[in-house]
């Protein structure tokens, strides 16, 4: 059916609807299948590491891309590599976000696995690793080697019926609620290591919010980089359920912008479209939305550092969860490419004065419930 762009957008029950010469045509859908991978109700895999790993896919990463493959080996062993096509040479050149999301992945394995009374042994780069600061990518080398032994008398971890729980949840939140300073401690005792910090002090928060912000519009304003974004999207709920991973925008607002042709990958790019400023202005809103922060930081910023880095926030994550504030990764401001170097300077400054690495930062507060994002099934990560 060709629609005008006169057609008229109005409110119907259920979601918006197209109104032009054909008459109404309904464009309130959602996806249908690309979150059935949260819903972990089922009866446990037999096979521990299948079990271990449906937990782990729902973990997040850069662009939600899940870069993760898994190899099964034997009966209780298993071999994790990085799938090299969804990385993202752009904003993340030296693979340092996609470290830390298998890092954040593991974490979710192994508490899974201690779930159920096993321990997963981590082999972290059993083949060698790449340089992790400023040098190398990384390769077809594994990622982690992994080992499953059944341990009598082992406990759940506290927070892993948080996992379906946990979200990354980038609405715009309350800011006339504030967090309060015990929770906070809360969400940064809950790391492996002590360097997780956070602020809800009003003058602190301006400060990381406005870097925030100017690294946002950098990311946005500089072709490339925002090209790399713009690609990864998943323009409404069928091209969502076709492929659940990336950027998804779903809504009546997004599927009647789309059925119109005002919402499309070239007009997202466009610094002179609607729907190009119209995207700035609500990230922006987004970003502005921040009544509280944490970040998390290492000494060194190796391999190793990095996927400590990731199974700390995912920690921080579950956390939040478990005392229903909303968390958003906000990584703008510390990437490596060129045009975002003097905000990395001046926020690692600001962070870390006396020295060390901000491998995360997230926004804390308290915000609208959101869906889980789009997840493939285990099946399609199994080599």
């Amino acid at each position: 059916m060709a629609v005008s762009r006169r057609t008229v957008i109005v409110s119907a029950a259920g979601g918006l609807a197209l109104v032009g010469a054909g008459g109404w045509w309904r464009v309130a859908r959602m996806p249908e299948t690309a979150t059935a991978p949260w819903d972990l109700s089922g009866p446990a895999p037999a096979d521990i590491r299948l079990d271990a790993f449906r937990h782990a896919i729902l973990a997040p990463s850069p662009h939600n891309l899940q870069p993760w493959r898994i190899r099964l080996d034997g009966e209780d062993g298993a071999t994790l590599f990085c799938d090299l096509d969804r990385r993202l040479p752009q904003t993340d050149p030296f693979d340092r976000q996609v470290t830390i999301g298998f890092g954040a992945f593991l974490e979710l394995a192994r508490m899974a696995a201690r779930a159920r009374g096993y321990e997963m042994e981590i082999l972290p780069f059993p083949e060698g690793a790449p340089m992790g600061d400023r040098a190398g990518r990384l390769d077809s080398r594994p990622v982690a080697s992994l080992k499953f032994k059944a341990v009598a008398g082992l406990s759940s971890d506290p927070l892993f019926a948080q996992i379906p729980e946990r979200r990354s949840n980038r609405s715009i939140y309350d800011m006339a609620r504030p967090v309060d300073r015990r929770e906070l401690r809360r969400l940064t005792s809950n790391g492996l290591d002590w360097r997780v910090r956070g602020t809800t002090t009003p003058d602190y928060v301006a400060q990381i919010r406005d870097l925030a912000l100017e690294a946002i519009a950098i990311e946005t304003k500089t072709l490339r980089v925002h090209q790399e974004t713009v690609a990864v999207m998943r323009i409404g709920a069928r091209e969502v359920d076709a492929r659940p991973d990336g950027i998804d925008l779903t809504g009546p607002g997004v599927e009647a912008g789309a059925a119109l042709g005002l919402i499309t990958r070239e007009k997202l790019v466009d610094p002179s479209s609607t729907a190009f400023g119209q995207r700035l202005t609500q990230l922006e809103k987004i970003y502005a939305a921040a009544p509280a922060f944490i970040w998390v930081v290492t000494d060194r910023n190796d391999r190793t550092s990095q996927l400590t880095a990731g199974r700390v926030y995912v920690r921080v994550n579950l956390a939040a969860a478990l005392l229903g504030l909303a968390m958003h990764p906000m990584s703008q401001a510390l990437q490596e490419y060129p045009e975002v170097a003097d905000v990395h300077a001046r926020l690692h400054a600001l962070l870390v004065p006396e020295g060390g690495r901000v491998q995360m930062l997230a926004r804390v507060g308290y915000g609208p419930a959101v869906p889980p994002a789009p997840r493939y099934p285990l099946a399609a990560k199994l080599v």
